[in-house]
This record gives C-alpha cells, sequence and structure tokens, in this order.
C-alpha cells in the first residue's frame, strides 16, 4: 500500500511538472502545490535493535508487536521474549544466570521487549566497545555479533563464551568504506 502510494505522488509530480511546463499561458501560472499527507498512515515495522523483533517475537504476533508503542511493549511482550530467549540459549538455564552485561533472562527480556535506540548524550554512543553497552548505535557498529554475544555468550560475554559458535556473526566489518560526510553510508556496489 506505501509503495502504490508513492509511486502516485511521483506520478502527479510528474504530470504537475510537465503541465506546468507546457502551459502556453503565461498569465495564468499555477505552481504544484507539494505533496498530499492526509490519509490513514501505518506503522510497518519497528527495528531500533536489528534482529531482536524478528529472533524474540513469535510469528503470530510481529503485526501486533510492529504496531504497539515502545514504552507499553515491555509489559506486552515480556514472557514472550523470555521464554524464546531461554529455548534459544542454555546461557540461562538455571534461574539467576546472567549475561555479559549481568542481567538475568527476565531482565534482559524486558529489556529487550522495548524495541527503542538508547543515546547517550553525555557519554559514548555505541552499540558495543568493550565497556559501555546499549548506549547509541554507529555505522561501524557490529550490532548482530553485539547481540549474539548478549544472548549466547553467558556471563563473560567475548572471553570463554559458552557458545563460541552462536557468539559471533563473523562479519567484523563493512564491505565498503562509509563516506565521510552525510549521509555517511557506503556508496551502493
Amino acid at each position: 500500500m506505501k509503495f502504490n502510494r508513492i509511486k502516485l505522488f511521483a506520478l502527479a509530480i510528474t504530470i504537475a511538472l510537465v503541465t506546468f511546463n507546457c502551459s502556453n499561458d503565461d498569465d495564468n501560472i499555477t505552481l504544484p502545490t507539494g505533496p498530499d499527507f492526509t490519509g490513514t498512515y501505518m506503522q510497518e515495522d519497528q527495528m531500533a535493535r536489528p534482529a531482536v523483533g524478528t529472533v524474540f517475537v513469535s510469528s503470530g504476533s510481529k503485526d501486533s508487536f510492529n504496531v504497539t508503542t515502545p514504552s507499553q511493549q515491555s509489559s506486552a511482550f515480556q514472557m514472550m521474549f523470555q521464554n524464546n530467549l531461554e529455548g534459544l540459549s542454555p546461557a540461562y538455564t538455571n534461574p539467576g544466570d546472567a549475561n555479559a552485561l549481568g542481567l538475568t533472562s527476565a531482565q534482559f527480556s524486558g529489556l529487550l521487549a522495548t524495541d527503542v535506540l538508547n543515546v547517550s548524550l553525555d557519554g559514548t554512543t555505541t552499540f558495543f566497545d568493550g565497556t559501555n553497552v546499549l548506549t547509541g548505535r554507529a555505522l561501524a557498529d557490529d550490532v548482530i555479533t553485539v547481540e549474539l554475544i548478549l544472548i549466547f555468550g553467558g556471563e563473560t560475554g567475548l572471553t570463554n563464551s559458552e557458545n563460541p559458535g552462536l557468539s559471533d556473526d563473523n562479519v567484523n566489518a563493512n564491505d565498503k568504506a562509509f563516506l565521510s560526510s552525510f549521509p555517511y553510508l557506503a556508496t551502493p556496489w
């Protein structure tokens, strides 16, 4: 639906510009008024923490999760996240077992179930730099590996991981250099 609206908007702008530029009547110039944002719009996805919703939200609940206000997500989805976390990771086998952040499965799943991107306003902004965790996200941050460490790495995190085969996606850098100015993303292939 969203794609069709974009195509219709682009078509309307194109027709308006062609009509404006092809007019023989120089006395009655009508400029395009801009896009029309009236109507009903719907959020399609939440991805503050990539892959978290994909892994922890059961397939039948994805639409509900994506339209739930973040302040209400933990109360609505924390148990689902916790059950899925404990089912995926033996690092949380015993009650009280904690991950590299010192969080139990209940605490960690409560944090994950609120899909927001935290940002440190007075410190380092990073997903994980060895010391700071979940204080923001830089383009070069290895988000998926950090999430795997926190899910499967056990209490020790990077060193002596309880599940070394599951604690790293083995993608250590972007395949192309980031730009030094906005929009900073690497150029397409």
